[in-house]
């Protein structure tokens, strides 16, 4: 029997991204996709989107994320360096 003071709630969703926006001011089309450019780029939607094109084996994908975590630790190390 269920008790009756039970209440079901739902999962909280966290709220949706509104995407990436640029604002054309006085026409200037050029400048607006620059600034776009680099939002996508720091996004990171365009590594997403060519990681995503091919199936990538878990232990690919695995190999992948240590070498990337090994460039970052270099590339910490070497401005630790340069800052001693």
């Amino acid at each position: 029997m269920m008790n009756k003071n039970y209440k079901h709630t739902r999962k909280e969703r966290p709220p949706r991204d509104e995407g990436l926006t640029v604002t054309v001011r006085d026409g200037n089309l050029e400048k607006a996709m620059r600034i776009f450019k680099k939002k996508v780029q720091k996004a990171g939607i365009l590594k997403d989107a060519k990681e995503k094109r091919f199936f990538e084996k878990p232990s690919e994908k695995k190999q992948r994320k240590k070498k990337e975590a090994v460039r970052r630790w270099r590339k910490l190390q070497k401005k630790l360096e340069l800052l001693d």
